[in-house]
């Protein structure tokens, strides 16, 4: 029997706790090429260059890989994801451009400066709850008591979904992302692609329906009466857009979140720190992004034309994978890559992506971070890991734990300074 390959193990769940020795083996050769054709790009400076070349497509349509995956599924149907068309993610200019710009019109700048800002206040109260609904109890669950309930709460109330619908699209938002992981034969990702698409396209079509019958004040009753100067999306990206939303905006904010976490429970004195100055979630939100991102990396990029990098000839039509916690730790970009220090004040990362693909919720994800581990420092009384390394979710490029048990010892009211005794 063969000794797998490096990105076998990577894709290996038994490894999910810990891939960065395997990407330190990757980075040894920046580029890779797999034994289906496709490309494997792992070090810093040739991951930033591809993703501002503009002969790297996100077209999925154009993908050799993507392609063969829906052909060995029996799959004829395009988009994104599960029930989706196209949206601006996986589109190339111009109509990368168009439609990230429609969208952007009523979510940030310059249109909209506040829409994020605004919230702030909001997205305290709600973390202010959740922690003290852990009051009465001397174990929690990080997943599930905080970063999963903070980011879905924010997005489902920034986009304007009533309250309650979110536990409607949990389920098939998880197994929507199940169906995205490359570990699984493409028979299963079709079966897992069926089962969620149709529930989730229901669910946005009846929801942008509804908010073009009786807009409110929400992201997406402001999509769907937009008048602008480049018109309004088609409902087929109306509702693909909403979708992707609706999952990208909390499902990699969950893994910020979570993994944040149990970095500063690795890291008692960097822990201490913040619980002492609050200030310090900005530097260390993106330290969090380097060296703990919640996208390990980015597949189904395409060359359009023959790509020469790193000593290696990618040709035109190849498919390629952008391994972006690779080259968040690869020693060429930061000194001592692998130590956790927030006073890099480092944010040429690559957290959030880069190029005309750069996330586009990237202001909203810092914030929800910050928010939500400043309220676990200064709040929590002696947290402590339950289990090292917990249980992780399925995917190898969406990472972070499934749960995160932690003891403690109580908790300190939300106006009080930590450590003060006060305890509810």
């Amino acid at each position: 029997m063969s000794q797998p390959s490096t990105w076998e193990q990577i894709l290996d769940y038994s490894n999910r706790a810990n891939p960065y020795p395997f990407y330190e083996e990757l980075r040894k050769t920046p580029v890779t090429r797999l034994p289906d054709g496709s490309y494997l790009v792992s070090t810093y400076a040739e991951i930033a260059a591809l993703l501002h070349d503009p002969r790297v497509s996100s077209d999925i349509e154009r993908n050799p890989a993507a392609a063969a995956m829906r052909a060995a599924a029996g799959e004829d149907g395009e988009g994104d994801g599960p029930g989706m068309t196209p949206t601006f993610l996986s589109m190339d200019p111009p109509d990368h451009d168009k439609f990230r710009r429609i969208t952007m019109r009523h979510f940030g700048p310059p249109t909209t400066p506040g829409r994020v800002a605004g919230m702030e206040a909001r997205m305290t109260e709600i973390a202010t709850d959740l922690i003290d609904n852990m009051a009465a109890r001397s174990r929690i669950d990080v997943v599930d008591d905080l970063a999963y309930p903070l980011p879905v709460t924010v997005i489902c109330e920034l986009l304007g979904v009533p309250p309650g619908d979110e536990q409607r699209f949990r389920v098939w938002v998880d197994v929507a992302l199940q169906s995205t992981d490359p570990g699984l034969d493409p028979e299963t990702q079709q079966k897992k692609r069926i089962e969620a698409g149709k529930e989730l396209r229901a669910f946005m079509e009846e929801l942008v329906d509804a908010h073009r019958r009786a807009p409110g004040n929400d992201l997406l009753s402001a999509m769907v009466t937009d008048d602008g100067p480049e018109g309004r999306m088609p409902d087929e990206q109306l509702v693909g857009t909403g979708l992707l939303l609706l999952i990208a905006g909390h499902e990699t904010t969950v893994n910020l979140i979570s993994n944040g976490a149990l970095t500063l429970l690795r890291h008692p004195a960097e822990l201490q720190r913040l619980r002492d100055d609050p200030g310090m979630a900005i530097p260390m939100v993106e330290e969090l992004l380097r060296y703990e991102p919640p996208v390990h990396f980015v597949p189904f990029r395409t060359a359009l034309d023959d790509i020469d990098i790193a000593g290696t000839t990618i040709p035109a039509g190849a498919s390629l994978t952008l391994v972006l916690a690779a080259g968040n730790r690869d020693p060429a970009h930061v000194a001592d890559p692998g130590l956790f220090i927030p006073d890099r004040h480092n944010n040429k990362h690559l957290g959030f992506g880069g190029g005309v693909h750069l996330c586009f919720g990237a202001p909203l994800a810092r914030l929800e971070a910050q928010i939500a581990l400043t309220a676990f420092a200064t709040r929590l009384e002696n947290p402590r890991l339950v289990s090292d390394p917990p249980p992780y979710r399925p995917s190898p490029f969406l990472r972070g734990p499934s749960h995160l048990p932690v003891d403690i010892n109580g908790v300190l009211a939300p106006d009080g300074p930590a450590g003060d005794g006060t305890v509810r």
